[in-house]
């Protein structure tokens, strides 16, 4: 407890003495941590966005008219073994138009032109549990030979499998490149904040190379060395992480209630858990920066 003590009133001294490059790191760390916590919110936001887009990801697969009942219960059991689909459902011709007529209430001009007739196809609805394995069931689908059989365009199966192939690939693509666009956002950010860290420690360590140098004569251990300078630099990690963090509460309860009124579909309402998980992450986050910043300038500057 006394060394304990000791580092944190020397650790105190540092950053008085130090004081403008000390602001200087907790600056730092808190625009770091701060832009890092709006890249974890946003990716939260992102993600829920995502995947109820990817949710509404479906096989459509249209059959003839003269499927017979037989092939088409042969089909659906195939369909609904295969990895990555959850439900299998099966849409006559009949409720095609249904859902047809009643997707059209704003524009019933365009059902009149039927005339009567029904152009639409039977279809099996495929829902999946894993929409990312969507080409991959789809290229299963087309190889069957049932398919092949009872599919409503036998000179070109794959015609007769509709599930937005272009939109979901670049939905696909579109979200991974966000995801690695933000890790290596979040990446660079940490690397500036320990850079900041390693300098103002470096700093610290030359004003008081003599000191440590008497401290090395008298047999001070290396740890009782180390002691202050991780206790400063995790000082400055702690002040930049809590003001980070309450940045980000400032505005998840002021500023998100506006945009959630204005964006009515936009889900901003992570929960109380996720809000949690963000902050004690920017935290440990803000903690393991400053330790690990300390350390390395120690080790590279500090020769004990």
């Amino acid at each position: 407890m006394s060394s304990l003590l000791y580092f944190l009133k020397e650790s105190l001294t540092g950053f008085s003495r130090n004081l403008s490059t000390a602001l200087g790191s907790i600056v730092t760390i808190f625009l770091s941590l701060l832009i890092i916590g709006i890249f974890l919110i946003g990716g939260f936001i992102v993600e829920n966005v995502v995947s109820s887009v990817e949710d509404k990801v479906s096989i459509s697969v249209w059959l003839s008219d003269d499927a017979s009942d037989s092939d088409i219960t042969t089909l659906e059991s195939y369909i609904q073994g295969l990895e990555g689909v959850e439900s299998v459902g099966f849409t006559t011709k009949e409720q095609a138009l249904e859902n047809f007529r009643n997707s059209m209430t704003s524009n019933p001009e365009i059902v009149d032109q039927l005339d009567g007739q029904n152009p639409l196809p039977a279809s099996i609805e495929v829902e999946l549990s894993d929409p990312q394995m969507v080409e991959t069931i789809a290229g299963q689908i087309q190889s069957n030979a049932t398919f092949t059989k009872i599919c409503d365009n036998p000179g070109d199966p794959a015609d007769s499998l509709k599930y937005g192939q272009k939109s979901v690939e670049r939905l696909f693509d579109l979200t991974n490149y966000i995801r690695y666009i933000g890790i290596a956002l979040i990446a660079l950010l940490i690397f500036i904040a320990m850079v900041f860290i390693n300098n103002t420690i470096r700093l610290a360590i030359l004003a008081r190379r003599k000191e440590i140098a008497i401290m090395r004569l008298v047999g001070a251990s290396n740890g009782f060395i180390r002691g202050p300078f991780l206790m400063e630099g995790a000082l400055h990690a702690i002040i930049g992480s809590l003001l980070a963090v309450g940045s980000l509460e400032l505005l998840r309860s002021i500023v998100f209630p506006q945009i959630s009124t204005a964006l009515v579909w936009l889900p901003l309402d992570l929960g109380s858990s996720t809000t949690f998980m963000i902050y004690a992450l920017l935290i440990a986050a803000g903690l393991i920066i400053g330790l690990l910043g300390s350390a390395l300038a120690m080790r590279r500057y500090l020769k004990v």
